[in-house]
C-alpha cells in the first residue's frame, strides 16, 4: 500500500480524497494555483505545491509540474479526481513511465473509451446498442449544419474531450447547429485544449441512467447499481439519486451486465461509470464511458455501504476486489443536491465573491466513513470566509441524504436544504426546493427535459409557491417578539419608556413595486417558557417552540408539534430593519412592527429604481472577452453585443431591442462586477 499520494485537483473532490487517505494512513500532498492558496483542501493536506497563476492551463493542467511535484515530495501515486487531466491518456501513461501509480484506469482503457469518437466507435464494434450519429471529428460549421440535417433535428453536438456539460448544445435548427458547433469547439479548446466536435441524434423524453462499475488489475468487475442523473438543467446534473425511481430489476441487471462485458473489453480496472440513455420502454442505449471517480458517487456509497476511493486507492496498490457481484448490496435510498454558485433568479448565472457565511446543515454521515448511513452528508471544498474564484467551476458543495424509501429521502432533502446557509454569493438552494416538491419529480415521472419544460422561461419566486404563507409571517413575528422581550429586559431603561414587548402586530411583506402586504397578528404571552410563543395571523394560530438563539440565521424548533427548519435574519440589502425569512425554497422579505407604525407605512411614497433599459449590464460578474459593438452602430434586437467569460462557461449578451449605440462603457479583457454598464444606447 501506497504511504503517500498527490491529489492533482481542487475543491471538493481534493477534500474528499483526503479524508479516505487519512483514514488508510496514507500521507497527501496538495497542489494549488495562486486563486487557491488559502484553499480547504491545501489546509487539509500534509503538504502542498504551488502550481501557478489562477486559469486552469497555467496551473491544473499542467501534467510537467504535477509529476515534478510528485516526484520532489515522494509520492508514490497521483489521484486525479474528476475533470481537469483525470481522463487525460497522456497524463495517465506519463504518470506510468514515471513509476507513479495512477489511481485511476490504464492509460489505453483511457484512450479506448474517454474518447467519445473512440468509444462509439468500439461500443458499436461490440454490438452494444448505440445511438445514431456522425462519430468523426468535424472541420467546419458548415459541414456540421449539413451532417446535421442528414440525422435529422435535433441534434446533439458534443466536444470529443468535454464532460460536466462543458462544450455541449442541442440544435433544433441549422441556424442552432452552425452557432452551437462554433460555441462547442471554442468551449473545448478552452477547458480540454482539444477542439473535436462530433453530432449525434438527439432522444427525446430520455433518461439519462448511469452504472457505476469496479475492476481490478486480475480480470473482476462487478456493477455498484445504478444513478438516476435525469434531472438536469443545461445538461448540468442538479439531482442525482440510487437507485432509479423508473428501472426494473430486470433492466438493471441488463444494463449492469452490458457495462461489465464493455468494462472487461477495455480491461478496466477502477472505478468507471458506463452512462446509458434510457428511453420510456426501458430500451436502452450506450452514451459514454467516463474513465474516472463522478461528481455523484457518494449517493452509491450510501446505497452500498462501499467507499468507492479506498475500492480506487487498493485497485491501483494491485489489490485484488474483495466483494462480488452477489455481494453487491442495494439498501435504502439516496439523493445529492449540487449546491452551486449561482444565481437561480437571474438565470442561474455564475456569482462569484466571499462566502459571508457558510454553514451547511448536521451531519451525520461522513466522507471515507460508510458505517454511519441513514442521515446528512456535506461534500465540500470551501469554508466560512472562503473566496468563490471565477476560474473554475461553480459548485460549492454537495449535499447528500440517506433514508429507508424516497419519500423519506425527499423530506430529508427538504430539511437540510432549509438549514443550508450561504451568504455573500448566491446559491441554486431555493431552485433544489422547488425542484423536491415539484409532483412529478415526487412521483418519479421526469426525464432530461423536466427543468426545461417546466421551467423553460427560467426561474421565479412565484415557481416555488409555499404550501403555508401564513407560517413564515407567524415565524417572523415570533422572532421580533423574542428580540423585543430581550430587549425589555435590559437594566437601566428609563421609568415609563421601558420597551413594551407587545402582542399586537402588522408583518408588512416587502414588494419589489411597492404593492406590500399588510397582516396583522397576534402574539400570545410566552407561558412561563423560554422560546415558545402562540402566533395568530388571521385564522391560523401557530404554536412554535424554538431554542434558537436571536443571532442564528437557521432557526430548528417545532410548529403545532411538527419539527421545522427555516432560515431568519435581521437586514436585506434594501433594508436594515428588515426581517427575511426563508423556508422550503420560499423567501419574504417582512418589517414586523406596531399596527400603529403600519398605518404610517402605508403612506410613505414609493422610490421606484432608475430604468436601465437603455444599458446592457453584465448579469454576472466576469471577464469581458469580446465587445461586438462600436458608438454609432445600428443594433437590432436579437443581434451579439458582447461575451463574458465565468466558471468555464460563456455567456453571449444580446441586444434586448433595436437601437444606436452611443458609448461602449467597458473594454475587452476588463473583469466585470455585477449589473456594471458595458454598452450605452441612445435613447
Amino acid at each position: 500500500m501506497f504511504t503517500k499520494i498527490l491529489i492533482a485537483n481542487r475543491g471538493e473532490i481534493a477534500c474528499r480524497v483526503i479524508a479516505t487517505a487519512r483514514k488508510m494512513g496514507i500521507k497527501t500532498v496538495a497542489v494549488y494555483s495562486d486563486a487557491d492558496k488559502e484553499a480547504r483542501h491545501v489546509q487539509l493536506a500534509d503538504e502542498a505545491v504551488r502550481l501557478g497563476p489562477p486559469p486552469s492551463r497555467e496551473s491544473y493542467l499542467l501534467a510537467d509540474k504535477i509529476i515534478e511535484a510528485a516526484k520532489q515530495t515522494g509520492a508514490q501515486a497521483v489521484h486525479p479526481g474528476y475533470g481537469f487531466l483525470s481522463e487525460n491518456e497522456d497524463f495517465a501513461r506519463r504518470c506510468e513511465e514515471e513509476g507513479i501509480a495512477f489511481i485511476g484506469p490504464k492509460h489505453y482503457s483511457i484512450a479506448a473509451m474517454g474518447d467519445k469518437i473512440a468509444s462509439k466507435k468500439l461500443a458499436n464494434e461490440a454490438k452494444v446498442s448505440t445511438i445514431p450519429g456522425y462519430n468523426d471529428a468535424i472541420e467546419s460549421a458548415e459541414k456540421a449544419v449539413e451532417i446535421a440535417k442528414g440525422i435529422g433535428y435535433p441534434v446533439m453536438i458534443k466536444a470529443s474531450a468535454g464532460g460536466g456539460g462543458k462544450g455541449l448544445r442541442v440544435a433544433f435548427n441549422d441556424k442552432e447547429a452552425f452557432e452551437g458547433f462554433t460555441s462547442c469547439r471554442n468551449e473545448a479548446r478552452n477547458s480540454f485544449g482539444d477542439d473535436r466536435v462530433f453530432i449525434e441524434k438527439y432522444v427525446l423524453e430520455p433518461r439519462h441512467i448511469e452504472i457505476q462499475v469496479l475492476g481490478d488489475s486480475h480480470g473482476n468487475v462487478v456493477y455498484l447499481n445504478e444513478r438516476e442523473c435525469s434531472i438536469q438543467r443545461r445538461h448540468q446534473k442538479v439531482i442525482e439519486e440510487a437507485p432509479s425511481p423508473f428501472i426494473s430489476d430486470a433492466t438493471r441487471k441488463a444494463m449492469g451486465e452490458q457495462a461489465v462485458a464493455l468494462a472487461k473489453a477495455v480491461k478496466y480496472q477502477s472505478a468507471g461509470t458506463v452512462e446509458f440513455v434510457v428511453g420510456k420502454d426501458q430500451d436502452f442505449y450506450f452514451l459514454e464511458m467516463n474513465t474516472r471517480l463522478q461528481v455523484e458517487h457518494p449517493v452509491t456509497e450510501c446505497i452500498t455501504g462501499l467507499d468507492l476511493v479506498e475500492q480506487m486507492i487498493r485497485v491501483a496498490a494491485g489489490e485484488k476486489l474483495t466483494i462480488t457481484q452477489a455481494d453487491v448490496k442495494r439498501d435504502g435510498w439516496a439523493i445529492e443536491c449540487r449546491i452551486n454558485a449561482e444565481d437561480p433568479f437571474r438565470n442561474f448565472l455564475p456569482s462569484t465573491g466571499r462566502l459571508v457565511r457558510f454553514a451547511p446543515p448536521p451531519q451525520t454521515m461522513f466522507q471515507a466513513d460508510t458505517s454511519q448511513l441513514q442521515g446528512v452528508r456535506v461534500d465540500t471544498g470551501v469554508a466560512e470566509g472562503g473566496e468563490i474564484p471565477m476560474y473554475y467551476d461553480s459548485m460549492i458543495a454537495k449535499l447528500i441524504v440517506h433514508g429507508k424509501d424516497r419519500n423519506e429521502a425527499i423530506a430529508k432533502m427538504r430539511e437540510a436544504l432549509n438549514g443550508f446557509v450561504i451568504r455573500g454569493i448566491s446559491s441554486n438552494i431555493p431552485f433544489q426546493a422547488a425542484l423536491l416538491a415539484h409532483p412529478k419529480f415526487v412521483t418519479g415521472q421526469f426525464n432530461t427535459g423536466f427543468i426545461a419544460e417546466h421551467y423553460g422561461k427560467g426561474f421565479a419566486a412565484e415557481d416555488v409557491p409555499h404550501e403555508d404563507p401564513s407560517f413564515m409571517q407567524a415565524l417572523a413575528a415570533f422572532v421580533r417578539r423574542k428580540s423585543r422581550e430581550r430587549a425589555a429586559t435590559l437594566s437601566g431603561q428609563l421609568p415609563g419608556y421601558g420597551v413594551n414587548a407587545g402582542k399586537d402586530y402588522t408583518v408588512v411583506t416587502l414588494s419589489p413595486d411597492g404593492n406590500n402586504q399588510y397582516t396583522p397578528v397576534h402574539v400570545d404571552e410566552f407561558v412561563g417558557e423560554q422560546g415558545f410563543a402562540r402566533v395568530k395571523v388571521g385564522n391560523e394560530s401557530y404554536e412554535i417552540r424554538s431554542d434558537s438563539r436571536l443571532n442564528d440565521i437557521a432557526i430548528t424548533g417545532t410548529v403545532n408539534g411538527q419539527p421545522f427548519t427555516a432560515q431568519v435574519e435581521r437586514g436585506t440589502p434594501k433594508n436594515p430593519l428588515a426581517l427575511r425569512v426563508q423556508h422550503n425554497g420560499t423567501r419574504i422579505d417582512v418589517l414586523v412592527m406596531s399596527q400603529r407604525m403600519a398605518e404610517l407605512h402605508r403612506l410613505m411614497p414609493f422610490k421606484a429604481p432608475p430604468d436601465m433599459s437603455k444599458y446592457v449590464l453584465s448579469p454576472m460578474p466576469g471577464l469581458l472577452v469580446d465587445v461586438a459593438v462600436q458608438p454609432g452602430q445600428k443594433v437590432q434586437a436579437g443581434e451579439r453585443v458582447a461575451v463574458i467569460e465565468a466558471m468555464k462557461m460563456e455567456n453571449v449578451l444580446f441586444a434586448a431591442a433595436d437601437g444606436v449605440v452611443a458609448k461602449v462603457l467597458a473594454a475587452k479583457g476588463e473583469s466585470l462586477a455585477v449589473d456594471q454598464p458595458i454598452v450605452e444606447f441612445e435613447k
